[in-house]
């Protein structure tokens, strides 16, 4: 829905004849489909430009499709692309800002699970909303704004909209438990996680609320122009629950996008609260935002290392979607300095191969990565240019363990050993944490238990993102 976020690289999976006989049956303006492109944005859900022909002249639409086009099915945490444009009609007619949908896509249309809305212009890329001079304006009202528009969504009548009979209701407690659950599928053990999830359950909100939650409300899922907020996307996850999840995640630090200020990268907590009060009516307490927000960095952590799965079985197999499941380290930080901040220490590099290579291989992955880096990035555009971006990060983190993971291992070892009383080797012991964390044998409060998972947390982020905020520590 962005030209910000446009691809230049041509679908072969998208049957463009098919695609071009349904918009000119259902939509009788449309006299041909001119081209085709997709997006650079989106791990989760296709996006593409469409730029279709009428009797005035060329028309912009945007198409949002399931990966490859292969049915999904519905969840718990995932309604549907029919879904997603239904919740989107009843945002527009409350009010909400939203692109007018003009068809769902069915299965005898044979492009698979989408549909087809009004392109609208504006700036979707999170780090331009928050930091570009163009949108200087639209920031001093945005927190604002978002309290507006949220508590707009918290208010659409779910029995009179029909959305009560399509969309799943969780309570905290379930969404907890239903995202652990997904973890502990992935049997990949990260006591972090563990150790999270605990405190989170024993800490419930006292109060069991039931609204239409967007469930994905932040920047980079705003559009924005210079006047603030023209569109709110992306309805894949909405659910029927408590509506201060929405405020907790616009303030999870994964997506403040190089910004300073907990909400969104753009205005303080105490704004949002305010703003959401104002609008709302309802008032949210600290510790009510803080479980959230701690949820948010949780539920990411996990949604990375599930990114890593689909990419190993799922159909979409792009360079991304690895380097997306490294960003699980930075959602793990977040969480120790949002429960037990505190020192830690970080190494400093040696250098790595013994010197009998010619080049190292220290060198081969310097050199692959400025030239995905420069040279590819700036001779393309678009979804190439950002996948190139993408890639170039991922061997600077290779670059970065080759020197660093040693070490680093061999400290986390140490420490549970220690910590455990076990003589055992680094992944059974990692999994006997996670175990004693799960059935409470480990009290949560325990001093050596907090500054294992902290240093753990911050050297494996030092690894995989030196600059992420959180190893200056917590706001």
């Amino acid at each position: 829905m962005n030209p910000n976020r446009n691809g230049s690289s041509a679908l072969l999976d998208i049957a463009q004849d098919t695609l071009a006989s349904v918009l000119m049956r259902e939509m009788p303006l449309v006299q041909g489909l001119v081209s085709i492109q997709r997006l650079s944005g989106g791990a989760s859900q296709e996006t593409y430009k469409l730029i279709v022909e009428t009797p005035d002249g060329t028309q912009h639409l945007c198409l949002r499709r399931s990966p490859g086009g292969e049915a999904v099915l519905s969840d718990e945490r995932r309604p549907g692309l029919a879904a997603e444009a239904a919740l989107m009609r009843a945002a527009r007619a409350a009010g909400v800002p939203e692109p007018e949908v003009h068809y769902v896509l069915q299965e005898s249309d044979g492009l698979g699970e989408g549909f087809i809305m009004q392109w609208l212009e504006g700036e979707t890329l999170g780090r331009r909303i928050v930091t570009s001079p163009d949108l200087a304006r639209a920031r001093k009202h945005l927190i604002e704004q978002c309290g507006a528009v949220l508590a707009r969504i918290h208010a659409i009548d779910l029995e009179a909209t029909g959305l009560a009979k399509q969309l799943t209701h969780l309570s905290p407690e379930a969404f907890v438990t239903e995202t652990y659950a997904r973890y502990q599928d992935l049997a990949f053990a990260q006591p972090m996680i563990d150790y999270t999830a605990r405190w989170l359950l024993e800490n419930l909100p006292a109060k069991n609320l039931r609204a239409l939650v967007h469930n994905d409300f932040r920047i980079g899922n705003l559009m924005v122009d210079q006047d603030g907020i023209c569109a709110v996307l992306d309805w894949e996850l909405a659910y029927i629950g408590d509506p201060v999840r929405d405020l907790g995640w616009l303030c999870t630090r994964s997506w403040r996008f190089g910004g300073t200020l907990p909400a969104g990268g753009i205005g303080t907590r105490e704004a949002l609260l305010a703003a959401y009060a104002r609008h709302s009516g309802h008032v949210v307490s600290a510790a009510h935002l803080k479980f959230w927000e701690l949820f948010g960095s949780f539920w990411w952590a996990i949604g990375c290392l599930g990114m890593v799965e689909h990419y190993r079985t799922g159909p979409d197999k792009t360079v991304e979607r690895p380097a997306i499941g490294r960003r699980t380290s930075e959602c793990q930080a977040d969480c120790v300095n949002l429960l037990f901040p505190g020192a830690f220490d970080l190494p400093q590099p040696v250098a790595a191969g013994d010197g009998l290579d010619m080049p190292e291989s220290a060198e081969l992955l310097k050199s692959v990565h400025d030239f995905l880096r420069s040279e590819v990035r700036n001779r393309t555009s678009g979804r190439t240019s950002f996948l190139s971006l993408v890639a170039s990060n991922s061997l600077a983190i290779l670059f970065r363990e080759s020197s660093l993971l040693p070490q680093h291992r061999s400290e986390e070892h140490e420490r549970l050993r220690a910590l455990l009383g076990i003589n055992a080797d680094i992944a059974t012991l990692r999994g006997e944490l996670c175990t004693a964390l799960r059935n409470g044998e480990m009290p949560l409060d325990d001093q050596c238990l907090q500054s294992h998972l902290r240093q753990t947390a911050m050297f494996q982020l030092h690894i995989d993102q030196p600059k992420y905020p959180a190893l200056q520590g917590p706001e």
